[in-house]
């Protein structure tokens, strides 16, 4: 069930009998040389719409574009600032207070988003609680990587070359949605450097093919539809005491 794909009376009927949204939110950035830079929208998106369709809940647009300045030295990469990002998070939101939608689930792709859509819930909280009468709004945000039966099939399918950036669960995924792009070439060095950074050009210096710590040669598109089935099947049930809650 997408937002964008229905008219304003469908929207109007749906809320008649259920005021629920997922948000996928991702970001557009580099993620290695075999990896797809829209890959953190993609396994956002693909997740959402699973879970919408498991649930019979409606899926807004994916906010396509996020906090991903420290990528800014690799070519495609785009970024919005903090500040921008938290605007548009709150925005979305308080379109849909708006129209009736009254819990609201973020499924993110993308770490370097968390600080800045936490900030945006309680922005768009403290604007509701200065209104008279306040619309009720409950929100989540939910990391995909982060769920625990993601972590059981990342450990089981790639053990300790998983990695930080770039990593196998996250292109197998994007390679189950678009097989033509698969690219599983071993890379060299086979297993990225580790370790932490500072803005962009560090980035670069530290980790110069985009990975950290990963080696996404060992994803293949039948991997990406067993994290696609994981992630939705277990993100819908913690969505569904989410979306029943009073």
């Amino acid at each position: 069930m997408r937002l964008q794909l229905a008219t304003w009376p469908q929207v109007d009927a749906y809320l008649a009998h259920c005021k629920s949204a997922i948000l996928p939110i991702g970001s557009t950035e580099q993620h290695g040389p075999t990896g797809l830079i829209g890959t953190d929208a993609l396994c956002a998106e693909a997740i959402a719409h699973r879970v919408g369709d498991m649930l019979g809940v409606m899926v807004a647009p994916t906010i396509a574009v996020g906090m991903a300045q420290h990528h800014m030295e690799f070519p495609g990469s785009m970024t919005l600032r903090p500040s921008t990002l938290m605007a548009v998070v709150r925005d979305c939101l308080l379109s849909l207070v708006r129209h009736g939608f009254r819990r609201v689930l973020l499924v993110n792709g993308h770490g370097g988003n968390a600080a800045t859509v936490h900030a945006a819930f309680a922005e768009t909280q403290m604007e509701l609680d200065a209104l008279s009468p306040r619309p009720e709004l409950h929100t989540r945000l939910i990391n995909w990587w982060e769920m625990p039966e993601i972590d059981r099939l990342s450990a089981e399918l790639y053990g300790n070359s998983v990695g930080a950036h770039a990593t196998p669960p996250e292109l197998a995924l994007t390679w189950a949605l678009h097989p033509e792009t698969a690219d599983n070439r071993v890379l060299e060095p086979r297993l990225a450097p580790r370790g932490s950074f500072h803005g962009a050009a560090d980035f670069r210096a530290r980790f110069p093919d985009g990975r950290i710590g990963s080696d996404p040669s060992l994803a293949t598109p039948a991997h990406g539809e067993r994290m696609l089935e994981t992630a939705a099947a277990e993100i819908a049930r913690v969505a569904e005491g989410f979306f029943a809650v009073e």
